[in-house]
């Protein structure tokens, strides 16, 4: 009897974003996020650490995602997000129902982690969010 879905269970599977200018996207994650990035036939391979890659596809009719697409853990969001600030990343402030950011674009609740939210030059979200133990 065939098994459903067992095709993909050894597979590797990563994650891909579009952005409308590939050049910008190059020296946003390179230059002011310091994520290592090779360049691709098909766009640009972002190295987010152990091991775990993204691939970054220009798309000239793209549209931003209007959700966070690729979080970033970090050990101190208050000094990511001064660090990264310092580097021309804005911050995103919400004022919604279960999410709430301080004047830097910090969510501190209590239920999540914290977690502060910016956009990449193609406009989609992203965030820093405070690593679990």
């Amino acid at each position: 009897m065939k098994q459903h879905g067992a095709v993909l269970t050894d597979t590797k599977a990563f994650p891909s974003l579009s952005v409308d200018d590939i050049d910008k996207a190059r020296r946003f994650y390179h230059d002011t996020l310091g994520v290592a990035v090779e360049e691709r036939r098909e766009g640009l391979e972002l190295d987010i650490g152990d091991g775990h890659r993204v691939l970054v596809y220009p798309k000239p009719d793209h549209t931003p995602a209007t959700y966070t697409i690729l979080n970033f853990q970090v050990d101190d969001v208050d000094e990511a997000v001064d660090r990264l600030t310092s580097d021309g990343v804005i911050f995103e402030r919400y004022d919604l129902p279960g999410i709430k950011t301080d004047a830097r674009g910090i969510a501190r609740n209590g239920r999540t982690p914290t977690m502060a939210w910016f956009r990449d030059p193609a406009g989609n979200i992203m965030s820093v969010i405070r690593q679990q133990s």
